[in-house]
C-alpha cells in the first residue's frame, strides 16, 4: 500500500491546517492509521492514531484538545485537523498504516509497516 500526505505548509501560530493521508495500491478492509512527526534534530514522535471505524482515537498529550484525527474510508483517507498550532508543532508529518492492525491500548506501537514520504508543517511565531 502507498501512502501520500498532502496539506502541509506555512501557518502562523494560532492558525489551522488540515493534513490528509491517502492510501492506494491495495484494497483493505481494516487498518490502524497513525500520524507521526519529526522535528529537526529530534526523534520521530507519535502524534495521533485512529482505528478503522473511527470509533477510537488516541493522541499524544501535547496535541490533545488541538488536533483531531478522522477518516473517510470511502476515500481511503485519514485526516489530521490541526488547530491552535504552535511553533513547536513545526515538523515533517508522516502518515503510517498497519493493515489489519490492533488498536489496543498502545496504538502508537501498532506495528506500522507502511509510511508516507512526509509533508512539512512550519508554524511561524
Amino acid at each position: 500500500v502507498q501512502l501520500v500526505e498532502v496539506g502541509g505548509g506555512l501557518v502562523q501560530a494560532g492558525g489551522s491546517l488540515r493534513l490528509s493521508c491517502v492510501a492506494s495500491g491495495r484494497t483493505f478492509s481494516s487498518d490502524v492509521r497513525g500520524w507521526f512527526r519529526q522535528a529537526p534534530g529530534k526523534e520521530r514522535e507519535f502524534v495521533a492514531a485512529i482505528n478503522w471505524t473511527g470509533s477510537r482515537t488516541y493522541y499524544t498529550d501535547s496535541v490533545k484538545g488541538r488536533f483531531t484525527i478522522s477518516r473517510d474510508n470511502a476515500k481511503q483517507t485519514v485526516y489530521l485537523q490541526m488547530n491552535s498550532v504552535k511553533p513547536e508543532d513545526t515538523a515533517v508529518y508522516y502518515c503510517a498504516t498497519k493493515i489489519g492492525g490492533y488498536f489496543g491500548t498502545r496504538p502508537y506501537d501498532a506495528g506500522y509497516d507502511s509510511w508516507g514520504q512526509g509533508t512539512q508543517v512550519t508554524v511561524s511565531s
